[in-house]
């Protein structure tokens, strides 16, 4: 199983998501009108809020959902504060882990964080441990059955870095400030996206099998569970066959 968009696989395969829709609706909820409080309501005009909106529809939210989470936002949110943190640390076998929370109670988050960490064989480290590890990009992602040519021509005419052919999909990489551009520009030419999210891409990745990444994909999953835990990410690698022997 290779390619940056490895968790995203693993809870597909695991079912996970469809599990946890209750709680991811929640997590968009409030990112939506964190976005819509510090940019507008405008998504046209708001990135950061067009990026939530398409993230919330892709996870087939109610648009009374969406719309409400806008107006709490532009209401001024009355009687909560969101503070958003990145918390970074070691899973097994020193796999580096980056958590963004977007929280109302630093001292409650940090203690579940850390929490966590301890339960799973990893340790918190300090800001700046294993941030430099990672590159943040947009990540457009393909299914093979797409035409690997005509997309890197399309993709690269966008303005996007680079296109990578993985065993199981396409990836499209671009800078954060054009992912937007990118990918409704590749929607406009027939290439339906399997996902699209702006993401932390690891430089280099841990390869982890037997316990270690059965700690490794429970501190996940246990991270991922916790309320005020907005994204995780981290450079392991798990082999195909090694999913296998865990599933």
């Amino acid at each position: 199983m290779s390619g940056h968009n490895k968790w995203s696989t693993i809870k597909h395969k695991k079912g996970a998501a469809d599990a946890k829709r209750g709680k991811i609706f929640t997590k968009i909820i409030k990112e939506i009108s964190v976005a819509a409080k510090l940019g507008g309501g405008d998504p046209a005009a708001n990135p950061r809020l067009r990026t939530a909106i398409d993230k919330a529809k892709g996870e087939n939210m109610p648009k009374d959902n969406i719309e409400r989470a806008i107006k709490k936002g532009t209401g001024g949110m009355e009687g909560v504060v969101y503070e958003e943190i990145i918390y970074e640390g070691y899973g097994p076998a020193g796999v580096a882990v980056l958590v963004e929370v977007m929280t109302d109670n630093r001292n409650r988050t940090v203690s579940e964080v850390r929490s966590i960490f301890t339960k799973c064989n990893g340790n918190m480290g300090e800001a700046g441990c294993v941030a430099w590890m990672f590159d943040k990009k947009g990540l457009i992602s393909y299914d093979k059955s797409v035409d690997f040519d005509q997309l890197f021509e399309a993709a690269l005419e966008a303005g996007a870095d680079d296109v990578v052919e993985e065993d199981e999909e396409i990836e499209v990489y671009t800078e954060p400030s054009s992912f937007i551009e990118v990918r409704d520009a590749l929607e406009a030419k027939g290439f339906k996206f399997q996902n699209a999210e702006v993401t932390m891409i690891p430089q280099t990745q841990v390869a982890l099998e037997g316990k270690q990444a059965e700690s490794m994909l429970k501190m996940m999953d246990r991270l991922e569970d916790c309320d005020d835990v907005q994204n995780v990410y981290a450079n392991f690698d798990i082999s195909a066959d090694e999913m296998e022997k865990m599933m």
